[in-house]
């Protein structure tokens, strides 16, 4: 069974931020480190022309902290931060003293098992532009969930190509609490977000992004502990 070792960084700053300035955040980082050479930073080969590979650098705001997950190539690449005499950052109009709260590095190995994982994932971003009526004409709850538990595997399947790790084995994703979506804004343009439970053979680290925009704090995945 192929298995892929990720190096897996979670940077946590000691100071606070509101969910809607994550993107502000990004841009204080990009400023920072400079925008000549930093294409895992961006994701943007040229100004006009977007990188659709997966992030290997995702920013975050956990527990209302600047964050920051580095995958793979990613953990190396944010050296060219922290290298940086200072890093206080302008986020909108107000100056950040950027102190580590707390630094997590992990290897975890990538694979699909012969058990499931049970997850929760925060506004996830599956319904673009092109789909949003597909998705609406659905009529019953049962095809909703089939559909979206198909994107939650292409979601994976791409978080996959974008670490570079083959995937022999079919991943399987079940849904077991779906909500109504509710709506987000994200460029100016209204989107549908959700908020489920599911379950896949497919180990997931905590805090890794899934779906669209996951580079601003969209489609947060969190393990949900078994009660008993």
């Amino acid at each position: 069974m192929p298995v892929k070792n990720l190096k897996f960084l979670k940077v946590q700053f000691d100071t606070q931020i509101a969910a809607y300035e994550v993107s502000a955040f990004r841009g204080a980082i990009i400023d920072k480190v400079g925008r000549e050479d930093t294409l895992l930073f961006h994701n943007h080969i040229e100004d006009a022309q977007y990188n659709y590979a997966y992030p290997l650098i995702q920013y975050k705001c956990l527990h209302h902290k600047p964050s920051i997950i580095c995958l793979g190539e990613g953990v190396e690449e944010i050296h060219k931060f922290f290298g940086k005499p200072s890093w206080d950052l302008m986020i909108g109009d107000k100056r950040h003293e950027m102190k580590i709260d707390r630094l997590d590095l992990n290897q975890f190995k990538m694979q699909t098992w012969d058990k499931d994982f049970l997850y929760s994932i925060r506004n996830w971003l599956p319904i673009t532009q092109k789909n949003y009526q597909e998705y609406t004409q659905l009529e019953g709850i049962a095809d909703k969930v089939s559909y979206l538990e198909h994107k939650l595997v292409g979601h994976l399947m791409a978080f996959a190509r974008g670490i570079d790790w083959f995937v022999e084995k079919e991943i399987k994703v079940k849904i077991i609490e779906y909500k109504e979506p509710h709506m987000l804004r994200l460029k100016g343009i209204k989107m549908m977000a959700f908020n489920l439970k599911f379950k896949t053979n497919v180990f997931i680290p905590n805090y890794l992004g899934l779906g669209k925009s996951v580079s601003l704090g969209f489609g947060v995945v969190q393990e949900v502990k078994d009660k008993r």
